[in-house]
């Protein structure tokens, strides 16, 4: 799971852009979207479905991430002027207050999801230090609370080029998957994955259960939409799609083949309750203790990895929101390393607000990933539907010619959205109401700055819908309507 960012016009006028072959540009497809997320299919599949739910999720997924992808690769090419993030689509379709709740959903989504990181870090050490629990124990968020502000402090003294690590960090990710997904295979009883096929009882009807799968495939797409944001470094523009669908089938064929291939090894419902990540456990079932160890060893080390990344990425994007005085003028400040400390700063503190909240959650892992899918829900779908207005000649700033299948690709990626929004619940959208209503004070203090009316009409209806929500949200969470 990845975010994308862009280089800031000053950056990108000092140098000339790199080109970048296919194969290079495949790779940068593939690295945004592996990420932690994969460690912990097994388990949040079998919670929900047995492999015929699990085929038919991957094929709704897979094809509406397919259509994402296509979108933010038309977009690329038709807004080439709009490289500031996914926000900046909607912005550019619908106004400034959308604009800025698409930036401010898309920043927190990163946030939230750097959580998950230090949760699954924390359950995956509590299998040896139960003191840990499963990430969700007091000493638990004392040590990741430690984690998030050690990272702030290294990466505070200038640590931004970290190319060494992700070299690292990529082998650490891929071995581990690709040992699994082999072993598992030669595991498999094929007795285990008929008695998995229709799902258990707890599992519901074929519907629920495709229905509960979509926020855990959002999560591990997470990133498809980087590859956009290369396409002025292709050595060929037309590589831009193709590197998209190549790197995007190759993640699916991995995310699906993790899924599938543990069912044979377990029963669904034993396989429901491992503890995160359940991928170690799996294995673990399969050949011994040595399988645990050597997923969780290579999950440590990629989770860090990738929490460094996603750490610079989450600043990046309300540092270039401020540039493009989105923001508080504030955030757009940096060091002499180049370093954007007070954006920094604010995308460490959100995510040690979600850290203490995950305490009180239920199931602290599956809450935050949840949370971070359900942000994304917006800008994806504002993202979306820009690609509406675009590809049906409505948005004046697009260049080049309209082709035939752009209309029916960003229908299907506006009715995906959707239907995620729907798959997301009540209890998904009223929190993250609760997250967006107050970043309405960022969005103030930019109007102020500059001297602007606050709100207009239209946004004053936005703004009302937003606190409602938020205040609804509140309510049903104090009243237990609903529960973290």
């Amino acid at each position: 799971m990845a975010h994308d960012t862009a280089a800031s016009s000053a950056t990108a006028e000092a140098r000339p852009a790199a080109k970048f072959t296919f194969w290079t540009m495949t790779a940068m497809v593939v690295g945004s979207m592996v990420g932690a997320g994969v460690f912990s299919l097994p388990a949040r599949f079998a919670q929900q479905t047995g492999i015929a739910g699990a085929l038919i999720s991957w094929a709704v997924a897979g094809t509406g991430m397919l259509m994402l992808a296509f979108v933010f690769q038309h977009l690329a090419v038709r807004r080439p002027d709009l490289d500031a993030g996914v926000y900046a689509y909607a912005k550019a379709g619908f106004g400034e207050y959308p604009g800025f709740f698409s930036a401010f959903g898309y920043w927190a989504s990163a946030c939230v999801g750097n959580v998950t990181y230090w949760v699954l870090i924390m359950s995956t050490v509590g299998a040896v230090v139960p003191a840990l629990g499963e990430g969700d124990t007091v000493l638990a968020v004392v040590l990741s609370s430690a984690g998030l502000w050690g990272f702030f402090l290294l990466i505070k003294r200038g640590v931004k080029e970290a190319a060494a690590i992700n070299r690292v960090v990529t082998v650490a990710k891929l071995i581990p998957i690709a040992v699994f997904v082999v072993l598992a295979l030669f595991f498999l009883d094929p007795r285990a994955l008929a008695e998995n096929w229709g799902g258990a009882d707890y599992a519901g009807s074929l519907f629920s259960q495709v229905k509960g799968t979509m926020l855990a495939t959002v999560f591990v797409f997470l990133g498809v939409e980087g590859a956009s944001v290369y396409s002025r470094h292709a050595k060929r523009r037309e590589d831009v799609g193709r590197a998209t669908v190549t790197g995007f089938l190759s993640v699916f064929a991995v995310f699906a083949s993790v899924t599938i291939v543990s069912y044979g090894i377990m029963p669904m419902d034993e396989i429901a309750e491992l503890r995160q990540p359940s991928m170690a456990g799996v294995l673990e079932h399969a050949v011994g203790t040595w399988g645990l160890v050597f997923v969780s060893i290579g999950l440590i080390v990629s989770v860090l990895g990738a929490y460094l990344a996603w750490t610079l990425m989450a600043a990046e994007v309300l540092f270039v929101a401020a540039k493009d005085k989105d923001m508080p003028r504030f955030l757009a400040r940096s060091t002499p390393a180049d370093v954007p400390v007070p954006a920094l700063a604010l995308s460490t503190a959100l995510s040690q607000v979600v850290l203490v909240v995950t305490y009180f959650s239920e199931d602290a892992f599956n809450f935050a990933l949840d949370l971070t899918s359900a942000l994304t829900l917006i800008p994806f779908l504002l993202a979306a539907l820009f690609a509406v207005k675009v590809a049906t000649g409505r948005d004046r700033g697009a260049v080049g010619s309209r082709t035939g299948g752009a209309v029916p690709i960003a229908l299907l990626a506006v009715v995906y959205t959707a239907f995620l929004l729907f798959a997301a619940g009540l209890k998904f959208v009223l929190v993250s109401f609760i997250v967006y209503a107050p970043a309405t004070i960022l969005f103030v203090m930019t109007r102020r700055e500059q001297g602007r009316r606050v709100f207009s009409p239209g946004e004053a209806v936005l703004l009302a819908v937003s606190v409602a929500g938020a205040a609804l949200g509140v309510l049903a969470l104090a009243l237990s309507w609903i529960s973290i």
